[in-house]
């Protein structure tokens, strides 16, 4: 018997990941803060370079394919989901990644990434929501809050805004998530997830743009105020909050209220969180832009269904193996003719 060579897997670094192109976002931009934690992942992904996509539509975060050394495309506006997914389904075999923005993803693009949830095709999205319209110089996004003054809103938004998360439930997504662009390793973390995830992962990360809306998530991110108004999720844990985990979730007659703990609740009163629950997940969605709960990060939601392109390549399968491999011409030429005179 011949030997068979072993073939090491690859070792990268971060380097390996950062392009010779310049970065040219703002100084002090949060996507600065995504993009090092992206290079810092990938290495430990265990993924060749060339078999990496990412696709990006129009805004100041779709400028991320360029700064990734892998392949990648700067698409259209709103139309990075159908791009990805066409990529994906052509070839199963790669990592595609989708990096869209509040205005790209959802509004130009919203009814494409609606679809690309629903489907569940293996792609994983990565969503900058800085809640305004950075690229175009300040108008209002679809996730500014109601009567934010802009360029576009002088006298305030009226529009209710839309709540990625909800969005992403309501379209039936398989993996739902949060971070903050200023908690690198939480963002580490979602973004591997986000990789291990068999179907569409759509991972929010609430992104500061200190020009247009700088402090957006300062509750979120200040020292003194961040354990009142974030919720840290983990799977199979309580959900506590505040400083030194004194505050606590917990359902009343299915309605969610706070508690303290103390004298009258203890841990145990307090909710588990189980992301394979979709009434837990959508709750925990909803507390976003209610000031009396606090904005929560992690993994909201994550259940295993088959993805779409495992479903199309049996389906090819099947069809092959049952009708042949089949020829273009005879195809082109099947089906009605007509001879024009």
């Amino acid at each position: 018997m011949a030997d068979v060579k072993k073939v090491e897997k690859k070792k990268y670094s971060r380097m390996d990941f950062t392009s010779d192109q310049s970065v040219r976002w703002c100084p002090g931009c949060g996507d600065y803060a995504i993009l090092a934690q992206t290079q810092k992942v990938f290495p430990e992904l265990g993924i060749d370079r060339e078999n990496i996509v990412f696709i990006s539509g129009i805004g100041c975060s779709s400028r991320f394919p360029y700064y990734m050394n892998t392949y990648g495309f700067h698409t259209i506006h709103g139309r990075a989901a159908a791009i990805a997914s066409g990529v994906k389904i052509a070839n199963p075999e790669l990592s595609v990644w989708v990096v869209t923005g509040d205005g790209d993803g959802l509004s130009i693009g919203g009814n494409h990434t609606i679809h690309l949830l629903r489907r569940n095709i293996n792609i994983n999205v990565m969503l900058f929501n800085n809640r305004i319209y950075g690229l175009t110089k300040g108008q209002y996004s679809p996730t500014s809050e109601v009567g934010k003054i802009t360029k576009s809103t002088p006298f305030g938004s009226l529009d209710r805004p839309f709540n990625p998360l909800t969005l992403a439930m309501g379209a039936q997504a398989t993996f739902v998530a949060r971070s903050v662009d200023r908690d690198t390793k939480h963002m580490q973390a979602m973004i591997e997830r986000s990789h291990k995830h068999k179907g569409t992962s759509f991972l929010e990360i609430y992104q500061n743009c200190l020009i247009f809306n700088d402090g957006a998530f300062a509750s979120m991110t200040n020292k003194e105020s961040k354990a009142d108004n974030v919720l840290r999720l983990e799977h199979g844990q309580p959900m506590l909050f505040g400083k030194e985990n004194k505050k606590g979730i917990k359902f009343n007659d299915n309605i969610p209220e706070i508690i303290e703990i103390g004298n009258k609740y203890s841990i145990d009163d307090v909710l588990i969180h189980n992301e394979q629950d979709y009434v837990i997940a959508s709750m925990l969605a909803n507390f976003t832009y209610l000031d009396i709960f606090p904005d929560p990060v992690g993994v909201l939601y994550a259940i295993d269904v088959p993805s779409y392109d495992e479903h199309v390549v049996q389906q090819i399968d099947e069809a092959i193996g049952h009708h042949g491999t089949g020829s273009i011409k005879e195809l082109l030429n099947s089906g009605n003719t007509w001879i024009v005179e």
